[in-house]
C-alpha cells in the first residue's frame, strides 16, 4: 500500500512538472509570436540611426542651394535656413512652438503672420525628413503597427503615423507609412498622403546611406503613382509592380555635425 502511494505521488509530481514546462513553453511561444509594438520598432530604429545625437549636435547641410542648420538644445531645437540672391542674404530662424524671424542682410525683416507660418512649416518639413526616425517620437505623433510587408524581397515592419491637430502643424491631416527592416530596423521607405494642392500620394526610397559622427543620413528617390486609383495602403505593392514614376531626388549635401558642449 505504501509503495502504491509513493508511485501515485511520484506520478502526480511528474505530471505537475510536465504541465509546468508546457505552460512555460506555450507562454514563450505566445510572447515570441506576438507582434512588436510601434513604440519598440521606432526606438530600435532610433538606436541604429544615432540614438539621441540630434539633441546634442549642431547639424548643417545644403538642400537645393540653401543651407539648413539644426541646433540641438536638449529638449528643443532652433532651425535655420540661409539663402543667397544677388546682393541679398536671407536668414530665417525658426524655434518650434515659439517664434520665426527673418533677417535680410543682417537686418530684422517684419513678416506677416501667415507668411511666417508658411516659411516655418517649410523649414520644419526639410529638417523633419533629415531627422527621421528620431522625430517619430514627437508628442503629436500617433503610431500604429500595421504588420509585416515585403519590398524588393526584404521583409519590413510597417507602421502608420497620424498627427494630433495640436502640435501636428498645418498638415496634421496627412497620413504617413514607414517601413523598417525586420532585422536591422533601418528606415528604408516611407510614404504619405496629403490634402493640400488637390492632394496626392508620395513614396520615398532611401539610398546613399552614410554615417557622420554616429548619425545615419540618407537621400531619397521621390515617387508618385502612375494611376490615380492607387491607395496609400497599397503603395508598396505598386512600387514592387513598377506602378510608380520618379518625380525627383531629395539630396542633402555638405553635411556637417558638430557635437554640442551643452549638458542636459
Amino acid at each position: 500500500m505504501r509503495n502504491i502511494v509513493i508511485k501515485i505521488t511520484t506520478i502526480m509530481k511528474s505530471n505537475i512538472y510536465i504541465l509546468f514546462l508546457l505552460v512555460i513553453i506555450i507562454s514563450c511561444k505566445t510572447n515570441n509570436d506576438s507582434p512588436p509594438t510601434a513604440e519598440y520598432i521606432v526606438n530600435k530604429a532610433i538606436e541604429v540611426s544615432g540614438k539621441d545625437a540630434f539633441k546634442h549636435s549642431n547639424v548643417s547641410f545644403t538642400f537645393r542651394n540653401k543651407k539648413y542648420t539644426s541646433e540641438g538644445h536638449c529638449n528643443h531645437y532652433i532651425y535655420s535656413r540661409v539663402s543667397r540672391k544677388p546682393d541679398t542674404l536671407i536668414k530665417d530662424f525658426y524655434e518650434p512652438g515659439k517664434s520665426f524671424k527673418r533677417y535680410i542682410n543682417d537686418s530684422l525683416f517684419q513678416v506677416a503672420d501667415t507668411t511666417a507660418q508658411k516659411y516655418a512649416e517649410s523649414i520644419n518639413s526639410v529638417h523633419y525628413f533629415v531627422q527621421l526616425p528620431y522625430r517619430l517620437n514627437d508628442k503629436a505623433v500617433n503610431k500604429t503597427y500595421i504588420g509585416l510587408d515585403t519590398i524588393k524581397n526584404k521583409t519590413y515592419h510597417q507602421l502608420q503615423v497620424t498627427f494630433d491637430q495640436k502640435g501636428g502643424g498645418t498638415d496634421f491631416q496627412d497620413v504617413y507609412m514607414y517601413w523598417f527592416g525586420k532585422k536591422d530596423y533601418k528606415l528604408d521607405y516611407l510614404a504619405y498622403s496629403f490634402v493640400v494642392n488637390g492632394g496626392g500620394i508620395r513614396f520615398r526610397e532611401a539610398y546613399n546611406e552614410r554615417y557622420i559622427d554616429s548619425i545615419r543620413f540618407v537621400d531619397y528617390r521621390n515617387y508618385k503613382p502612375k494611376l490615380d486609383d492607387i491607395k496609400l495602403q497599397n503603395i508598396s505593392k505598386a512600387f514592387n509592380n513598377n506602378q510608380l514614376e520618379l518625380l525627383s531626388k531629395i539630396e542633402n549635401k555638405k553635411i556637417q555635425v558638430e557635437k554640442s558642449k551643452e549638458k542636459c
